[in-house]
């Protein structure tokens, strides 16, 4: 079924969230470790690193055209990057650690929220990069106060109009970049949305959450459509370009680990099918829980990392798998 993956090598620590570019040539990672991360996707050589961070990095992201990124730290601050000299453009500094951070579709608008703690609620703030002011005063054209549980994942909705945020609680909101309103807010889950990913054309997501479950939902009316099933928490979930496939990554809690074994410990990638909600296939390969998982935007490869350290990349035919429901 599969070409051996190619191994990427470089953090220290648990990795937090991979990202690959519009096109897909660049892999960013970024871990527990201060120390953000760029690689070529096609053969996993190590193109560079942008060094600034004093903790633990939990999100990143890269504009349309890969001309910056954005980096969300442990270290209470916000980053942005030139993707190509590694150089920190603007660096905003926070009450408490940057859980999650995105370019909207133009790349002008960026957007990051803050974890509850220290005696600071959670926020999410959005900065218009056409004007330094905010930037050099610190100052988001909007704040939005979240009162009730913090973000724990949130991405840009179709057209940069809004945000999509998933809660510690297990709700979904759908946020105006406009005016910070709620415009639609549901629960199907019952415990923390780990990750929130977008379909190729935007139009559909994917949660992964601590209740055992994803959940893909239509982006625009936050209606939820199908519900893939398993039997430990998922951290990660990604939907294929090009097939009807979702790919989830998990495992326990990290605290748990020491005491199973790899076998015990599922620490597989699990493929379901879109429309079916059925389980197809699985990929061995990390020995701790799955953090992370991406399709690269050509839906021929996907990459997944972990409590281990390590970013795999794996080359896959699915015609393969396409065959796997026939029988």
């Amino acid at each position: 079924m599969e070409m051996k993956p190619i191994l990427l090598q470089g953090h220290e620590r648990s990795i937090t969230q991979i990202k690959y570019n519009r096109e897909g040539d660049l892999l960013f990672t970024v871990a527990k470790d201060p120390i953000v991360k760029v690689w070529y996707s096609v053969n996993g050589e190590r193109l560079g690193t942008y060094m600034g961070h004093s903790g633990a990095v939990w999100c990143v992201d890269a504009d349309w055209d890969t001309k910056h990124v954005l980096t969300g730290s442990a270290d209470n601050s916000c980053c942005l990057w030139d993707c190509e000299t590694g150089k920190q453009l603007a660096l905003l500094k926070t009450n408490s650690a940057v859980r999650t951070c995105g370019f909207d579709f133009g790349g002008n608008i960026i957007m990051f929220s803050t974890d509850k703690q220290m005696g600071y609620q959670c926020f999410v703030s959005f900065f218009d990069l056409r004007d330094p002011s905010q930037i050099d005063n610190n100052e988001p054209y909007m704040k939005i106060p979240c009162n009730d549980s913090k973000i724990t994942s949130a991405v840009w909705g179709p057209l940069g109009e809004c945000i999509i945020a998933g809660h510690e609680g297990g709700e979904l909101n759908q946020y105006s970049a406009k005016s910070g309103e709620v415009l639609v807010n549901v629960k199907e889950h019952s415990r923390q949305i780990n990750d929130i990913q977008l379909s190729r054309d935007m139009t559909i997501f994917v949660t992964a959450s601590k209740d055992n479950t994803a959940k893909l939902f239509d982006s625009t009316t936050l209606e939820h459509q199908k519900t893939f099933r398993t039997e430990r928490p998922v951290s990660s979930a990604a939907l294929s370009p090009n097939y009807d496939h979702v790919v989830l990554g998990g495992g326990q809690e990290a605290m748990d680990v020491t005491t199973t074994s790899t076998r015990i410990g599922k620490f597989e990638a699990r493929f379901f099918h879109l429309a079916f909600e059925e389980e197809f296939g699985r990929v061995k390969g990390h020995f701790g829980p799955i953090n992370s998982v991406a399709f690269h935007p050509d839906g021929k490869s996907y990459s997944s990392s972990g409590e281990d350290g390590y970013v795999r990349i794996h080359y896959f035919d699915p015609q393969y798998f396409e065959f796997e429901f026939e029988a």
